[in-house]
């Protein structure tokens, strides 16, 4: 809402006219497909519906509203495509679950991977603006601060956020960014850019006052693990403001 651009409807939600785009996101959803996690050892607590189902919704949606590839590319030339972010429900479930840093840490390449195949899939149908984010700073989150606090004061930045635990959304991060250097060269005539939410909410975090609050207008979270409305609002502006010189949109900010 802040780029002026209004909430998109579900992909799912079969009245939508799905005029000004649309979302086939799912909350709870991992980049690796739940199937993959398991054999780690990993449950995918929320839902089934990993990147790959959501990939599969898209190119049927695109099937069911292009007339061909031409059309597609057409239709495309101007839009924007949204990436993500993924990995951080990956990264939580084997965490809460009880796997090592390492272990976690050794999934990244895996989500880093399921990532660039969704852009190399969007880019196929005609994607030529691409935002990829990158994960949020994760133990800044009050769900993670309470599940691994620990009395050692050095665990903590100047944030008060866990250093172990944002090292991982870091190396991460990297990867992520390696990935879009390595998808802009197969790529040349597309606009690939990364969103920098770690940057954003530590930006938010440095101008936070408060631990809780009852209105929602003046918190960052509203359950431990759920941004607010507000909060993103303000990552909204920075991110737009960052990205949007990168990028060949209209859209007014």
């Amino acid at each position: 809402m802040s780029a002026g651009i209004p909430f998109l409807d579900a992909y799912l939600n079969e009245r939508a006219s799905h005029s000004s785009g649309v979302s086939f996101a799912v909350a709870g959803a991992t980049a690796l497909p739940v199937e993959i996690l398991a054999k780690r050892s990993i449950i995918a607590l929320v839902t089934k519906s990993s990147l790959s189902i959501q990939l599969d919704w898209m190119s049927k949606h695109f099937n069911e509203t292009c007339r061909n590839d031409k059309d597609c590319f057409k239709k495309h030339k101007t839009a924007l495509f949204m990436i993500g972010e993924f990995g951080t429900n990956d990264y939580t479930y084997a965490l809460f679950e009880g796997k090592t840093h390492e272990e976690v840490k050794a999934l990244v390449p895996h989500v880093v991977q399921a990532i660039k195949e969704a852009v190399r899939r969007a880019i196929d149908y005609g994607a030529v603006q691409l935002i990829v984010p990158g994960n949020l700073p994760i133990s800044c989150l009050p769900i993670f601060l309470t599940i691994f606090q620990t009395n050692d004061t050095t665990a903590y930045d100047k944030f008060h956020s866990l250093k172990d635990l944002n090292s991982l959304s870091m190396y991460h991060n990297h990867h992520v960014q390696q990935a879009i250097e390595e998808l802009q060269k197969e790529n040349p005539n597309v606009i690939i850019v990364y969103g920098n939410y770690y940057q954003a909410y530590q930006r938010l975090l440095s101008r936070a006052k408060l631990l809780v609050c009852s209105n929602p207008d003046k918190s960052l979270n509203w359950d431990g693990s759920q941004l607010t409305q507000q909060a993103y609002k303000f990552m909204a502006r920075w991110l737009i403001h960052d990205i949007y010189p990168k990028l060949q949109c209209n859209f007014s900010t």
